[in-house]
């Protein structure tokens, strides 16, 4: 990098005389003119514009090829913890990236208690570009949920477990690199495809769980999520605020009832727990943090209390005459950077330590999501991408309100690229529920976008 001073002695220079002035003007230019023309001889000797509508005329005839695999996918069950089921739908989707060209590996996942991840790779032969693609293949409606076709509703609609999020994105982006595959676009990119079969309830540790995307985001320069975002394809991820889930333990001193708040006695757990419950939802500096949230999602209490965090229950025995001795309250904390997180739990800690009289309480953080903060990178990535819709008739795409988006696998690699943009899956509504509905026609329109991003990328 030139210094300062550097700068200065040829901006003097440069300015000394016309005729100099001219000569670094004309070898500019020159020198530009040539690149530009070495450049576009050798790497699209074809005009842009002929590259991307047969990328786009490939994705309309393969239409039927990926509305079968989008059916085949979703009756499939693929519950994060039906194991062979998320297997299954990895093996059919391990067996489309082969015919792509792409080397397929299972990364099995008995470490951390999951079925695995499918990993897929193609390095082109004149790679510029390294990307990464992200899907997953789990869902959250396991095999006793009476949730488990796909059902058409009409033309433009279709319900099925898994459909908008994520089956129908990882479709998208199948189809996506089938017409760069069938362009030979797909040799100017080095591509590594990982669909996670633990998105949905994530395996533990995460250091394990989390491995394989870690890795193949830090091979990339871009990552791209194929996640439906918040259900419109008008709209993509910058940013995705982290999660992290939280458990308070509380003890009192127990009595009867009639004893309660006397000097040795106190208030109890209950009223400890509902103290520090009360005291985060008025807090002013928390309540004041822009894009942060926190929620008590369970919370119990009594003279004896059994925890069972493997399937989230808890049973508690106590009298409406005695003070409670425990009392549990679990939650979560979701933050937009890490810096936020970290303020935030600070602050969590010290309304915590302000105990009421005879009693202790504990506030611990369990490991999670972290957050994808709204890079300038991230931004570039989406004007790009938001050019790309444009072009193609379907509008601009613009940002999605940060509050409107869970947590997802892109900030596991967000960190380790240089832009990131996530959302670009298939349109939907009333996901995690058995209403989730997809809307089919976005299947070849989110292909088409991700397809010349991708292309673009690569001239890049």
């Amino acid at each position: 990098m030139s210094s300062a001073a550097d700068t200065t002695s040829f901006i003097h220079i440069a300015g000394s005389s016309n005729r100099v002035n001219t000569y670094f003007r004309l070898f500019f230019v020159t020198t530009l003119s040539l690149l530009w023309a070495v450049h576009t001889h050798a790497s699209n000797p074809e005009p842009q514009p002929a590259v991307e509508q047969r990328l786009v005329d490939h994705i309309d005839r393969q239409q039927p090829v990926a509305l079968d695999l989008l059916v085949r996918s979703v009756n499939t069950n693929s519950g994060t913890m039906n194991l062979a089921g998320v297997r299954e739908v990895g093996d059919l989707f391990s067996e489309a990236f082969a015919q792509l060209g792409f080397t397929v590996e299972w990364v099995e996942g008995a470490s951390f208690q999951r079925a695995g991840h499918l990993v897929a790779r193609y390095a082109g032969a004149e790679a510029r570009r390294k990307v990464l693609l992200i899907g997953h293949l789990d869902t959250v409606f396991e095999p006793d949920s009476p949730f488990q076709r796909f059902t058409r509703i009409d033309d433009e609609h279709a319900t099925g477990p898994g459909i908008a999020d994520m089956k129908g994105g990882n479709v998208i982006m199948l189809q996506a690199l089938s017409a760069l595959r069938a362009t030979g676009v797909l040799e100017q990119l080095d591509v590594t495809v990982v669909l996670t079969g633990d998105e949905e309830l994530s395996g533990k540790p995460l250091a394990l769980s989390k491995q394989a995307l870690v890795d193949a985001a830090r091979h990339a320069d871009v990552a791209l999520g194929f996640e439906n975002g918040d259900g419109d394809y008008r709209t993509a991820n910058v940013s995705r605020r982290g999660s992290v889930s939280w458990q308070l333990d509380v003890t009192g001193t127990p009595a009867h009832s009639s004893q309660v708040f006397r000097e040795d006695i106190g208030s109890g757990a209950i009223y400890e727990a509902a103290r520090i419950i009360s005291a985060f939802h008025d807090d002013d500096t928390l309540r004041g943090e822009e894009y942060l949230t926190f929620n008590p999602g369970r919370m119990a209490g009594g003279t004896t209390l059994r925890n069972n965090p493997v399937d989230n229950t808890t049973s508690t025995y106590g009298k409406s005459n005695v003070v409670a001795e425990f009392a549990l309250v679990e939650g979560d904390i979701r933050a937009l950077s890490a810096e936020q997180l970290t303020r935030s739990k600070a602050r969590m800690q010290a309304i915590v330590a302000e105990h009421l009289p005879r009693t202790t309480a504990e506030l611990a953080f369990d490991e999670g999501y972290p957050p994808m903060a709204p890079s300038a990178g991230n931004l570039r990535l989406l004007a790009l991408y938001s050019q790309v819709s444009e072009d193609l008739g379907f509008g601009p795409v613009t940002a999605v309100n940060p509050l409107r988006a869970g947590a997802a696998d892109i900030s596991f690699a967000a960190d380790h690229v240089d832009m990131a943009i996530d959302g670009l899956g298939m349109s939907g509504s009333e996901g995690h529920t058995v209403n989730e509905t997809g809307y089919l026609p976005s299947l070849a329109l989110q292909a088409k976008r991700a397809a010349v991003l991708l292309y673009r990328l690569a001239q890049e």
